[in-house]
């Protein structure tokens, strides 16, 4: 472990923008909602209302977690249930960053020249990423006791947080050994999360048995301000402690730059299909679009399936109306439906902002060396990249309009008229989904260096918009977030304006990136 605490030093400087940014993203989120449910749901009454409504709607369930209580701790760490799932892919990815990453981009060995032990990279990196995470949990706990809440559900809230972290750092040190290359350890690792979020989705559902096959089910059995069951922490902590000893084992099997599972040798000859610049871009994209889609696809079925029953579960309360009618809507099934796309269109500008972050990764790995090498400009290259950054969003966004309009007009009876109105309340988050690809460009155009940064821009948007509007933050704040400037669907007025100004400045900012592309040395 020769040079571990320089390693440490060297990641968290390497490291000293995007950690803080999501330390602190997950560690506030359950100080925003703890404000909101105190003021939307005021009384005993109404958060037994909402218990009830909850305990028994299983779309809800898989969608956020098991709900075990009518105490307001209990309901606030039920709603914050989506940490448990931002919180270890955090971890995976930061360790997959520092590590194999690293190797495919030629710095491990640099640094394996100098005077460093062997797996003191891997032990820094899993050791950045759980302290980031512990980091989180810290702020989570200290926010609930701030604002009231009892200190043992608060610390098993905290801990919670902890426990899958840790699991998901040593699973993505895991995958790193196994994958030919970071982009393949990514995939097994957030594979992995993925499955532990169907199988607690799929549990919590139904009889909950699966739930305890996954680490994040295990966080979610805690009970934060429910009758805490402290015993659960002994499942991740053995799991966590046998997943980085594997990694440490399974690290002196194999060769630098290489994974235990061999990538496999190409056909002799490239099809026709690769024979553009255009073609090389398909198929480094479209893993990436198909999952996404996928994805994407499965939520709006949930969604639109939950939505007819979820003015039920919401009650009659005037706060819970105007907290909703902030994001649009005639009624409270639509309001519902428009905060709900409007995470969609979240999560599809995080889709966008990657595929720009492809070609930053190719010039990383000398890739973009080799195709600018030949007959393909530099212009065709970003061009390649911007019509799956530009053109995916369409596509999804289709997607998750059809895939929730279908299933709720069959419960309202009414498919001819709900299609076109999820449909086109999804179709209008493309104006801020493209700001935001814009803005990427403009990163990788002008600073290539900060490309990651977009990350930084999208999580700014999420709390803006999504919890901004919930705890009444000042218009100003909210209106420097691409979203508030769109139409108020479904229900709401189309004002032609803010529309026009949106894809202006995504033009602007996609031809500028474009234009600056072509005025900078390739790293």
């Amino acid at each position: 472990m020769t040079g571990l605490v320089g390693l440490i030093r060297l990641y968290l400087r390497r490291d000293r923008i995007v950690l803080p940014m999501w330390i602190l993203s997950i560690g506030l989120i359950p100080l925003l909602y703890a404000v909101s449910f105190r003021g939307l749901y005021p009384t005993a009454a109404d958060r037994e209302m909402f218990y009830q409504a909850t305990a028994n709607a299983p779309a809800q369930l898989a969608m956020v977690g098991p709900i075990f209580g009518d105490d307001l701790g209990a309901l606030v760490t039920w709603r914050a249930g989506v940490l448990l799932t931002l919180a270890p892919l955090a971890a995976l990815l930061t360790v997959v960053r520092h590590t194999r990453a690293e190797e495919d981009a030629g710095r491990t060995e640099l640094m394996g020249s100098t005077v460093v032990g062997r797996h003191a990279a891997l032990a820094a990196a899993i050791v950045v990423a759980a302290g980031g995470v512990c980091a989180a949990a810290l702020v989570a706990s200290v926010s609930l006791l701030i604002t009231g809440f009892a200190p043992a559900g608060s610390i098993a809230f905290g801990l919670g947080i902890v426990a899958v972290g840790v699991v998901f750092a040593g699973i993505g040190a895991v995958a790193v050994q196994i994958g030919s290359g970071a982009r393949v350890a990514r995939g097994y690792a957030l594979t992995v999360l993925a499955a532990a979020f169907v199988l607690r989705a799929v549990g919590d559902a139904g009889s909950g048995t699966l739930s305890w096959l996954s680490p994040i089910g295990w966080s979610a059995q805690l009970r934060p301000f429910a009758d805490e069951r402290w015993w659960v922490l002994a499942l991740p902590a053995a799991s966590a402690a046998a997943t980085i000893a594997s990694a440490f084992v399974l690290a002196g099997r194999r060769d630098l730059g290489s994974g235990l599972v061999a990538e496999r040798a190409g056909s002799a000859r490239a099809s026709a299909a690769l024979s553009g610049v255009f073609g090389l871009a398909w198929r480094q994209q479209r893993g990436l679009l198909f999952a996404w889609m996928l994805g994407l696809g499965l939520i709006g079925l949930v969604l639109g399936s939950a939505a007819d029953s979820v003015g039920g579960q919401l009650g009659s309360s005037a706060a819970i109306s105007d907290a909703l009618g902030a994001f649009g809507g005639s009624s409270l099934v639509e309001s519902f439906l428009a905060a709900a796309i409007s995470l969609l269109g979240i999560a599809v500008a995080a889709y966008s902002i990657s595929a720009i972050l492809r070609a930053h990764t190719d010039e990383e790995s000398s890739i973009a060396e080799m195709i600018l090498a030949g007959s393909v400009g530099r212009g065709r290259w970003l061009t390649s990249h911007l019509v799956f950054a530009l053109g995916g969003p369409v596509v999804m966004l289709t997607l998750v309009g059809l895939a929730a309009g279908i299933p709720y007009g069959l419960a309202i009876g009414d498919v001819g008229s709900a299609v076109p109105t999820v449909l086109g309340t999804a179709l209008g988050q493309l104006p801020a989904v493209w700001v935001l690809t814009a803005a990427s460009a403009l990163l990788f155009g002008f600073a290539p260096q900060f490309s990651n940064s977009a990350w930084a821009l999208l999580i700014g948007c999420v709390l803006l918009g999504q919890v901004g509007a919930v705890v009444g933050l000042p218009q100003f704040w909210l209106d420097l977030s691409p979203f508030t400037h769109l139409p108020r669907l479904p229900g709401g007025t189309v004002a032609a304006t803010p529309i026009l100004w949106l894809c202006v400045l995504a033009a602007s900012g996609c031809l500028a990136g474009w234009w600056a592309l072509h005025r900078r040395d390739i790293r």
